[in-house]
């Protein structure tokens, strides 16, 4: 699933969630490229639903949100 991120550098996010929950793959287009993979192989193998708590309401600056939010949000939509 491609979702597109609102409000970051980061224009969008690809997550696949297997049947099971466990994220399977996340690429991030544009932003802070060493960070963005940083956060994609953290994620990697664990439970969409453990990354969404870690990562909700997790703010840029004054954006009100940031890429790791916006990772929350599409976990939500591919879930």
């Amino acid at each position: 699933m491609t979702y597109q991120t609102s409000g970051v550098c980061c224009k969008e996010i690809h997550v696949e969630v297997d049947a099971d929950g466990i994220i399977k793959e996340v690429k991030f287009s544009s932003g802070c490229n060493g960070n963005l993979k940083g956060i994609a192989e953290l994620a990697k193998g664990r439970r969409a639903d453990e990354i969404i708590k870690t990562m909700s309401g997790i703010q840029c600056g004054e954006r009100g949100t940031s890429c790791p939010d916006q990772l929350a949000a599409a976990l939500k939509k591919a879930m």
